[in-house]
């Protein structure tokens, strides 16, 4: 089925800038596309959400002040965390396709809806993305182990749903779950040393392995393998590692990246070009995954903003605030401008990038709204050694 816009005459400059399969096209055209695709996206949820047409009205904004790219900083922000506490839409109960969460076992939830085009487009991105690295193979089938929650019945879970999305780019052999569904009263339960076993298997299988989900959970598990004094692991060195959720709960615990990725890299033999990190939420859903230098790559659909943390001005590039994404991709919910709780410093292309990028400093905000790798690190809490 080709993947279309709710209206391809008033958000059609939103399909042209969301068709662009190079993930990293930065053209004049683009940038002037980008442009008239945010004016287009604002002007259809403002018609169609109450809550958003209000919020313009409040902030005095109105499309004509985005004259050009460097304007964008005038569009109306909404904190990630307004989306826990309230439901907001721009579409009927009808055109809902999906419905999902951002919070796990506690915690206040963001509830996100997706008609068929913003979820559509989404994963295209990410498809696209995947294919400009290479991870694509529909010939080798190979065993998953993802560190997320093993799905329950009418699971809404964010996490959950993005990682067995991504299952759908090599054939599965087999697929382990760390975090264990032990049942409704009982939720789930970090299952390390079925981590551990399931690796075993899989290395002496030989076949390629792809290990998702939150880091601090594989950190775990490779911290485990060596207090039981584990020989090292050479897994097929075609296997591949893609995180994503952050420390967040656990960040006490965090090492250096690149430490961690060295660290994966002697207990499991997977070389650094094949571990990746990617950052998102299901706010907004466009996928900023590591180039090569492990830098956060902002693609073509997307812009980046470091607003300041006390006055929420814009920065420049090379200075710490909040972090701001901006993207007309999303028709089903007013997040065009979502600000989040985490701080960034954003960094213009130069020689070794041929886009600009950015990199997660920390993250502020209050303790109470949990995400899901918070409410993930919950189950890292209960963790004593006996996962099973």
């Amino acid at each position: 089925m080709t993947l279309r816009v709710p209206d391809q005459v008033l958000l059609s400059d939103v399909e042209k800038i969301c068709s662009i399969s190079n993930p990293y096209s930065f053209t004049n055209e683009d940038e002037s596309l980008f442009l008239s695709a945010m004016k287009q996206n604002i002007t259809w949820h403002q018609e169609r959400c109450e809550f958003y047409r209000k919020l313009l009205e409040m902030e005095k904004f109105n499309t004509s002040q985005l004259e050009t790219i460097d304007d964008l900083h005038k569009i109306p922000h909404i904190f990630a965390n307004y989306f826990k506490r309230n439901e907001i839409k721009s579409i009927t109960e009808e055109d809902v396709a999906l419905h999902l969460t951002s919070s796990g076992t506690s915690g206040q939830k963001s509830q996100m809806f997706f008609d068929d085009w913003t979820i559509g487009s989404a994963q295209r991105m990410v498809e696209w993305i995947w294919k400009e690295n290479g991870w694509i193979d529909d010939k080798q089938d190979v065993n998953y182990l993802l560190y997320t929650y093993e799905p329950e019945e009418g699971s809404k879970l964010g996490t959950a749903y993005t990682d067995n999305f991504l299952c759908k780019f090599a054939p599965i052999n087999e697929v382990f779950y760390a975090l264990k569904f032990l049942g409704k009263d009982k939720g789930h339960k970090f299952d390390v040393f079925g981590c551990i076993e399931a690796l075993k298997k899989f290395e002496a299988e030989g076949k390629p392995v792809r290990i998702f989900g939150f880091p601090a959970f594989l950190y775990f598990t490779i911290k485990q393998m060596k207090e039981l004094g584990i020989e090292p692991l050479k897994l097929n060195p075609e296997s591949f590692v893609f995180l994503g959720g952050g420390w967040k709960g656990n960040q006490e615990k965090a090492i250096d990246k690149l430490d961690f990725y060295r660290e994966v890299e002697e207990m499991l033999g997977i070389p650094d070009h094949r571990l990746r990190d990617g950052f998102g939420s299901v706010e907004h859903c466009i996928p900023y995954i590591e180039g090569n230098r492990h830098e956060f790559r902002i693609p073509t659909w997307s812009r980046v903003i470091i607003r300041d943390v006390k006055t929420l001005e814009p920065l420049k590039d090379g200075e710490v605030g909040y972090l701001n994404f901006i993207s007309p991709y999303i028709t089903s919910v007013p997040a065009n401008s979502v600000l989040m709780g985490d701080l960034a410093v954003r960094h213009p292309a130069d020689e070794n990038h041929d886009g600009p990028w950015f990199e997660i400093i920390g993250r502020a905000g209050v303790k109470k709204n949990k995400s899901c790798a918070i409410a993930a690190s919950e189950l890292l809490k209960e963790f004593d050694g006996g996962g099973k």
